[in-house]
């Protein structure tokens, strides 16, 4: 009797782990590149599976397209775009993860998911802001736009950070978009030169951070995600799982 009451409760104990694991929120963390490769996308990966033990999701990491279509994009919450570059997704995969988000669903981009897809509009649109160029990496001075977000609670008002600080074109929604963070650029020296492409920075105010709805779903992007050494910082993983949470179940504001 006393073997089965102890079977019993190793039974339980199992079950409540793997619900743990598994969680509410089911997340696609896709990393292809076609373009810039980050050394620093390992980390990311161990840091959102990080959150995800933490905060009781499941995450399946993909660098394979082809998980982009209706049927599979329908077993998730959100799909996290981890420094992805260049063209990534075909036109039949791009219809897919159009109808994925106008059914719902959220999107999360982090750092060079705005150095991708930029001859798609409908995902620039999505994004929000693409990038230009970006200075040599530099420590600055972050300031905090908007506190009211999941995963803001506990991000001070004005922050020293060091960080690739890209430089977005021209925002695609400016009326849309909803700030969370931006930059001082006079905590740093934005000029940068590529060939015939030049940057001054953005001016008195440079976004890294926003959210919106967009085409029937959710959207939460951050410039902030370079360095590797940023996927085991407190203050960003906070960020980073509140615009999770966020874009996939629209809670917390």
């Amino acid at each position: 009797m006393r073997n089965k009451i102890v079977a019993l409760l190793c039974l339980i104990t199992m079950a409540f782990a793997a619900n743990a694991q598994n969680g509410k929120i089911k997340a696609l963390l896709f990393t292809k590149t076609a373009g810039f490769h980050h050394e620093s996308i390992h980390e990311g990966v161990a840091g959102i599976r990080g959150l995800a033990q933490r905060h009781s999701f499941q995450v399946d990491w993909q660098e394979n397209s082809s998980v982009f279509t209706e049927e599979k994009l329908k077993n998730y919450d959100v799909v996290i775009f981890l420094n992805t570059t260049g063209d990534v997704l075909d036109d039949k995969q791009q219809a897919a993860f159009e109808k994925y988000i106008q059914n719902g669903g959220g999107y999360v981009g982090v750092h060079a998911a705005a150095d991708t897809e930029y001859e798609w509009e409908w995902y620039t649109k999505m994004v929000g802001m693409m990038f230009k160029i970006h200075p040599a990496q530099q420590t600055a001075y972050l300031k905090v736009e908007n506190s009211n977000f999941p995963g803001m609670e506990r991000f001070p008002k004005k922050l020293l950070w060091t960080d690739e600080w890209y430089e977005y074109q021209k925002p695609v929604l400016t009326k849309d978009l909803n700030y969370l963070v931006s930059v001082d650029e006079k905590s740093y020296e934005p000029y940068a030169k590529w060939g015939e492409t030049e940057g001054k920075g953005m001016g008195d105010f440079h976004p890294v951070s926003w959210y919106h709805n967009y085409d029937g779903g959710r959207a939460f992007y951050t410039g902030l995600g370079h360095i590797g050494a940023i996927y085991s910082d407190q203050t960003y993983l906070d960020h980073l799982y509140g615009g999770i949470y966020w874009a996939a179940t629209g809670k917390g504001l």
